[in-house]
Formats: C-alpha cells, sequence, structure tokens
C-alpha cells in the first residue's frame, strides 16, 4: 500500500488520468443496449493489467498512456489469447453474481441506487430504502462472492501476458499465491478500507467543524479517484511480491515452477 501511494503521488496526473480513460470507456461500453453489462465488465482484467504494466513502465521513467491497456490484445502479442478468456470469463461471472444477488435482495440495492441518484431526495424515502429486508443480505452476497471471484483473477492477466500460463493455470497460481499470503492480503485489504474510512470521517468532522459539509461532496470525487488510482498502482507490488520481476529481485513466496 505504501510503495502504491508512493509511486502514484510521484506521476499523480497521469495514473489519474489513465484510471478517468479506463472509466470512460468502460461507461461507454456498458451502454451497449443487452451485451454492454458483460462487455463493460469483462474490461476489469484489463484494467488491472494495464495498471500494472503503467506502474512498471513509471519504475522505469518510461511514459504512461492509454496504449498499456490495448496493448496486450493486439494480433500476435503474449498472451493474447488466454487473456482474452479471462476477461469473457470474468465478465460472465460477474454478470451472474449480480443476477443472483439481484434475486436474493428482490431488487433492494437498485432501488437505493435510484433514490440516491435523485436530487434533494426526501430523508424518509432514503430510509426506507434502507430499512429494506433484504437489503443487507444482498450486500453480503455481493461483497462475499466478488472477493471470491477476484481470487483467482488478482495475478491471473499478470500471469498469462507475462509468465506465458494458460487460463486456467493462472487461475490455479493466482488462487495460490493468494492463499499462501492470506494473512499479507488481509492486513493489505484492512489497510486499504480503513484509510478511505478514516479520510471520509476527518473530512465530515473537519468540515462540520468549518461549517460547510456541502464541501464533503465535493471533495469526495477527487478522494476517490485518488484511492482508486493508488490502489490499482499498487497492484504491481503484490504481483512483484508473490513472483517477482526483473524490475526486482525474486522472492521466495512461491515455487520456482510457479513464476
Amino acid at each position: 500500500m505504501r510503495d502504491g501511494l508512493r509511486l502514484y503521488f510521484r506521476r499523480p496526473l497521469a495514473f489519474t488520468g489513465l484510471f478517468m480513460i479506463f472509466l470512460i470507456g468502460a461507461m461507454l461500453l456498458m451502454s451497449i443496449p443487452l451485451v454492454g453489462g458483460v462487455i463493460g465488465l469483462a474490461t476489469l482484467p484489463l484494467m488491472t493489467l494495464g495498471f500494472m504494466a503503467a506502474s512498471r513502465a513509471a519504475l522505469r521513467n518510461e511514459s504512461l498512456g492509454p496504449q498499456l491497456f490495448i496493448a496486450p490484445l493486439k494480433p500476435g502479442a503474449p498472451g493474447r489469447s488466454a487473456l482474452i478468456k479471462l476477461c469473457v470469463g470474468y465478465g460472465v461471472t460477474s454478470v451472474a453474481v449480480l443476477m443472483l444477488s439481484h434475486w436474493v435482495d428482490g431488487g433492494a440495492f437498485e432501488r437505493l441506487q435510484v433514490v440516491m441518484a435523485k436530487p434533494d431526495v426526501p430523508a424518509q424515502e432514503v430510509e426506507a430504502a434502507l430499512a429494506d429486508p433484504g437489503l443487507v443480505s444482498g450486500l453480503l452476497m455481493r461483497i462475499t462472492l466478488m472477493v471470491l471471484v477476484s481470487i483467482p483473477f488478482w495475478h491471473a492477466p499478470a500471469l498469462a501476458v507475462w509468465g506465458g500460463q494458460s487460463a486456467n493455470q493462472s487461475l490455479f497460481s493466482s488462487t495460490l499465491a493468494l492463499w499462501r499470503a492470506k494473512s499479507a492480503f488481509l492486513l493489505y485489504s484492512l489497510a486499504w478500507t480503513v484509510a478511505v474510512a478514516v479520510f471520509g470521517i476527518v473530512a465530515a468532522l473537519l468540515f462540520s467543524l468549518l461549517g460547510m459539509r456541502q464541501l464533503v461532496g465535493l471533495i469526495g470525487l477527487p478522494a476517490g479517484l485518488i484511492f482508486s488510482g493508488a490502489f490499482y498502482v499498487s497492484l504491481w507490488f503484490t504481483f512483484v511480491d508473490c513472483f517477482g520481476s526483473d524490475d526486482a529481485p525474486p522472492t521466495t513466496a512461491l515455487p520456482e515452477t510457479l513464476r
């Protein structure tokens, strides 16, 4: 986490620009009728791989650009076939998770999103949406299943492209890596969660004391971009610590056969 934040603030505009470009592109893809949702979600492995490549490029003092996201998909690129399979698998699996969660909560989460998107929504309407009995179970279902899905896909794109592994082998290697370093990844996840929560609490208290609570929402957007960008930058360091890299001394976290 510390390495991710340090590298992000070396080139904050470049990393934030990459994040926004990808986000806008994914939103445009998701607007396509019928298949947009699957296609948009299927691009997320490209995002993690692209940010790993961007982090490595930044450490080498190379230029950063959106071409990092699409370079692995060019004809003849190493691991292209396995990466495409991973993208399709992630998109289909994520949609299945969302559909199952929607069925569990009876659409409570979707109704809450609609209510929160309305301008000047009455407090009673928000309270009614939050009081829906299916909301908690649906949220727990979404979080649990998405965490389980993210484990095999965490390192898989990088292993497919840089490690020459097949789609199935990369999913297995990623799962094994996270399992063997589960304590470290638990602390890593907890650290990001606490950092975001503490920032939100401190910002809310500070602006409340200054009598400018309306500015909390304004600072939320840039703060979200910073935390999101730094998180994705830090993914490179989680990969290096598990599998080693030409840019860092190899580690002994996994057997040589998995590097």
